[in-house]
C-alpha cells in the first residue's frame, strides 16, 4: 500500500507526497494539465515546443541544469497530447534547490527571441530527425488525422506541420505559457525521503508566491463515431513494407479501459503474444508486430503496427491479422492465458512502483483523473477482467467500420 497525503495551496497548486525512507533521494514531478490537444488547429507544436523553453533559463536562473547538477540533481521532461511533464531527482538534502528551480520557471521564463529562436531551431531539426528523415517516421502522421477528423489527438505532439513551430511568434509563446502553465494547472508529486510536513513547508514556501492565472478554457469538439472503413496506402524507401490499424476506444477512465488493455496484452505480450506466436514465429508473416492502447484522457485508440518479411503479401498478411481478431471475438480466451497476463500487468505494475519517480508521475497522472488512488488499486481493476468481457470489447470496438488502415509499402529494391 502506498500511503500519501494530498493539500492545495491557495493560488490552486495541489501537492501530493508520499514518503518512502528507503531512498535517499526525492522525487519531485510537476505535471502541467495541457497538452498538444490545447494547441491551436493553425499553430500546433506549442506544448512541445514549451518542454524545451522550460529549460532556456529564466532573469533569475538563466542556467537551469547548472544549480541541479551540482545539487547532484538530474531531470528531464515529455510532452503529449493531454500533459506536459517535467520531473527530478535529487539527494534528499538538497531538495530545496527542486523547490527553488521549479518555482522560479513557473512564475516566468526567458521571453526573449534569441531563446526562442534557439528552441524553435532544436524542435524543427527533432521535426525532421524523427518524422520526416527517418523511416516510418511519418506513419503516425498519417494514420491519425485519417482516424480523426476534428479533435485535436488529429496531430502528432511534434505538431501538424513543421511550418507551425517555425512561424510562431513570442506574443503566442507569453499567451500559450500564461495561459497554461500555472499553479492553479498544476500538480506536484513528491516521492522518497521526503516528510509531508517538510514537503507542505517547502511547497508553501516556493510556490505560494505565484500567482494564480486565468487559464484558457478547454472547449474541445467531440470526435464523431466513425462508422466507415477508412483506408490509405502510400509509398516510401523503407527497408519493409508494414502495415498500421487503428481503432477508436473511449476515454481512459472508461470501463472498457482495463479491459482493453488486457486484449492488447493478449495480442501482443511479448513473444507469448498471440501476433508474435502466430504471425512472426510460425506464419513468419511480419518480422515484428505490437499492439498498444494511445491511454489518451479523451477517447484515444489501439493501435497495431507490424512489419512484414520479405514477399509477402500485405493483404494476405492483414487477413491472418483479421483471423487473430475474430478468435477474440468468437472464442473466451482460456482461463490460463488471462491469469498469465494478469500476473504480468501485477508484477510489472508492483516493480515499476517500486521506483521514486515513477511512483511521483503515476501519483500525478492519477490526481489529474481524479481517483490517486489508482496507484494502488489499478491492478485490482485489471484483475476483474473476465473472459466474457474480452468477447464483447472485441466484438464492440475491434470492427471494421471503427478502423483505420495504412498500407505502408516498400519501394526499395535489394
Amino acid at each position: 500500500m502506498i500511503k500519501f497525503y494530498r493539500f492545495s495551496l491557495e493560488n490552486g497548486l495541489r501537492v501530493l507526497v508520499h514518503e518512502d525512507k528507503s531512498s535517499p533521494l526525492v522525487a519531485m514531478n510537476i505535471l502541467y494539465d495541457v497538452g498538444s490537444r490545447d494547441e491551436n488547429p493553425e499553430s500546433t507544436g506549442l506544448a512541445h515546443l514549451f518542454e524545451h523553453l522550460m529549460f532556456g533559463g529564466t532573469s533569475a536562473i538563466p542556467d537551469y541544469d547548472k544549480p541541479l547538477q551540482l545539487a547532484g540533481g538530474e531531470n528531464n521532461a515529455f510532452t503529449n497530447s493531454d500533459i506536459t511533464d517535467y520531473y527530478l531527482t535529487v539527494p534528499e538534502t538538497n531538495i530545496e534547490t527542486g523547490f527553488w528551480l521549479e518555482s522560479d520557471r513557473m512564475s516566468g521564463l526567458d521571453f526573449s527571441h534569441k531563446n526562442l529562436e534557439t528552441q524553435k531551431s532544436v524542435v524543427i531539426e527533432e521535426f525532421y530527425q524523427r518524422y520526416l528523415n527517418q523511416p516510418y517516421g511519418d506513419a503516425m502522421l498519417l494514420l491519425k488525422p485519417m482516424a480523426y477528423k476534428i479533435h485535436p489527438y488529429r496531430w502528432m505532439t511534434i505538431g501538424r506541420d513543421i511550418s507551425h513551430v517555425e512561424n510562431v511568434n513570442l506574443d503566442e509563446v507569453k499567451d500559450f505559457f500564461y495561459s497554461h502553465y500555472a499553479p492553479n494547472n498544476a500538480i506536484l508529486t513528491l516521492t522518497g525521503n521526503i516528510s509531508p510536513d517538510r514537503a507542505f513547508m517547502l511547497a508553501n514556501k516556493w510556490f505560494s508566491t505565484v500567482s494564480k492565472r486565468m487559464i484558457k478554457p478547454r472547449k474541445l469538439p467531440e470526435e464523431p463515431v466513425q462508422n466507415e472503413e477508412r483506408r490509405m496506402t502510400v509509398e516510401r524507401d523503407v527497408p519493409a513494407t508494414a502495415l498500421y490499424k487503428g481503432w477508436h476506444i473511449g476515454k481512459r477512465d472508461s470501463k472498457d479501459y482495463y479491459v482493453l488493455d488486457l486484449i492488447t496484452d493478449l495480442l501482443a505480450g511479448g513473444e507469448s503474444g498471440r501476433l508474435y506466436t502466430k504471425l512472426v514465429r510460425e506464419k513468419k508473416l511480419f518480422s515484428e508486430i505490437n499492439a498498444y492502447l494511445t491511454s489518451d484522457i479523451d477517447p484515444g485508440m489501439v493501435i497495431l503496427y507490424g512489419r512484414l518479411m520479405k514477399g509477402i503479401d500485405i493483404q494476405y498478411a492483414e487477413e491472418s491479422v483479421n483471423k487473430i481478431l475474430s478468435n477474440l471475438k468468437e472464442r473466451y480466451p482460456a482461463e490460463k492465458e488471462m491469469e498469465k497476463v494478469k500476473n504480468k500487468f501485477e508484477s510489472s505494475t508492483i516493480l515499476s512502483n517500486t521506483n521514486i519517480l515513477n511512483k511521483a508521475m503515476n501519483i500525478s497522472f492519477y490526481e489529474l483523473l481524479g481517483n490517486p488512488d489508482l496507484i494502488n488499486n489499478e491492478v485490482d481493476e485489471y484483475k476483474k477482467t473476465d473472459r466474457k468481457m474480452v468477447a464483447e470489447v472485441s466484438q464492440k470496438f475491434l470492427i471494421p467500420t471503427n478502423c483505420s488502415t495504412l498500407y505502408y509499402i516498400s519501394t526499395r529494391k535489394d
